[in-house]
């Protein structure tokens, strides 16, 4: 990874990596497994990963060449972005903040939401999280109000 080029995003918008694409071999799973352990790991960190790293960890048990590049591709992203991550100021407001989004129906795989908010204290970022729900939501209404309620409780 020494000589790759950096990339501005952590994965390629509007493009999933999916189950038909070649299996890996044991030692090449077994590498990919280590590399995304490492990278849920550095989450704690860098939000900004998240989505990516979650997005590929569900594949742990099965990865193909696809979410191996996907990997290659965050890692990186992260080269070209070395110093970003969470930033707590000295100085800054004791104000709580919270955001949050969700995207109906647009896994391919399961049809799932996925949701995901951040809550800030003054200008830092304090919490956050990104998950695909358990349930399958039958309207974007329903899927906003369902994020609402988990944001209210992450805030309380």
């Amino acid at each position: 990874m020494v000589d790759s080029s950096p990339v501005p995003t952590p994965m390629v918008p509007k493009q999933s990596p999916t189950n038909t694409v070649q299996s890996l071999d044991d030692v090449a799973a077994a590498s990919y497994r280590r590399v995304i352990g490492k990278t849920i790991y550095l989450t704690t960190t860098r939000p900004d990963i998240t989505f990516a790293v979650n997005h590929l960890s569900q594949f742990m048990s099965a990865p193909t060449s696809a979410h191996q590049q996907a990997t290659t591709r965050i890692l990186r992203y992260l080269k070209g972005n070395p110093g970003a991550g969470v930033h707590l100021p000295h100085k800054s407001t004791v104000q709580l903040k919270a955001f949050c989004d969700s995207d109906w129906a647009t896994c391919p795989d399961t049809r799932r939401l996925v949701t995901g908010f951040t809550v800030y204290l003054g200008n830092s970022l304090i919490s956050w999280s990104s998950k695909k729900q358990p349930i399958v939501s039958r309207s974007s209404s329903e899927a906003e109000l369902r994020l609402l309620a988990n944001t209210v409780c992450e805030l309380q």
